[in-house]
């Protein structure tokens, strides 16, 4: 019998649960991120998320707009989910979240990302 998979609803980053990004951060990468990094991500609205399983913070995504060589490119700079959660949808959802926003601005030449094998 498939097991169902959990809702996952995405929400804010706000000064009152940037505190739960850090440690999901901390838990899923393999690299420690610095306050600038934190601080920056509560100023670009819809393009950072946390994703929610019943009320429980399970992902993030954070990307930030950058302009190289003369063009606008979306780079993310971090997407990951917490290991019991993956394979679930949740990756997806913050996924669709970005190339959406990116889809209905209609003025970025590039999505991009780093990745870690680690």
């Amino acid at each position: 019998m498939p097991v169902a998979l959990p809702r996952i609803e995405l929400g804010d980053i706000t000064p009152h649960n940037i505190k739960q990004l850090k440690v999901l951060n901390q838990v899923v990468f393999p690299v420690t991120y610095n306050d600038k990094f934190y601080k920056d991500v509560l100023d670009v609205g819809e393009l950072a998320k946390l994703a929610f399983s019943i009320d429980i913070v399970v992902g993030a995504v954070c990307c930030r707009t950058d302009m190289q060589e003369g063009q606008r490119k979306l780079y993310i700079m971090t997407l990951g989910c917490l290991g019991p959660y993956r394979r679930c949808g949740v990756g997806k959802k913050l996924l669709d979240h970005v190339m959406k926003i990116a889809k209905d601005d209609g003025q970025y030449d590039a999505i991009f990302l780093a990745r870690s094998d680690q």
